[in-house]
């Protein structure tokens, strides 16, 4: 059986819809990157990034995130065009987001690399 990488991203994104850092974890190789203006730049290695979501998630604990398309890139990468929604629970503020996140997978299927563009 064959790797599908757009298969790949959506259990990815519905772990991180329903977040719990122990099924996250996992999906992520050890020195997988990240790369984001929502992490303000670059995280290097799965316990960063981890760390990170956690916090995050923390902060934005309603959050709603939406695949509008997954199109398959090759045969270990996939972009999908998502559209998101979620509380700051310290300030009440609402964000909308909206962008493209390439995923670049290892030939274990884990998650090598991460790189989120934001659109207007």
């Amino acid at each position: 059986m064959s790797f599908d990488p757009v298969a790949q991203v959506e259990r990815y994104h519905a772990a991180l819809n329903a977040y719990d850092a122990a099924t996250v974890m996992p999906m992520f190789a050890d020195k997988a990157v990240y790369i984001s203006p929502g992490v303000n730049g670059r995280l290097e290695g799965r316990a960063r990034i981890i760390a990170a979501f956690s916090a995050y998630f923390a902060e934005h604990a309603d959050q709603q995130a939406v695949d509008e398309k997954i199109e398959r890139l090759g045969p270990r990468m996939a972009r999908s065009h998502w559209r998101l929604a979620a509380t700051a629970a310290s300030t009440g503020k609402l964000i909308e987001r909206r962008g493209t996140e390439t995923v670049t997978f290892d030939a274990h299927g884990l998650i090598l690399r991460v790189e989120v563009e934001d659109q207007c």
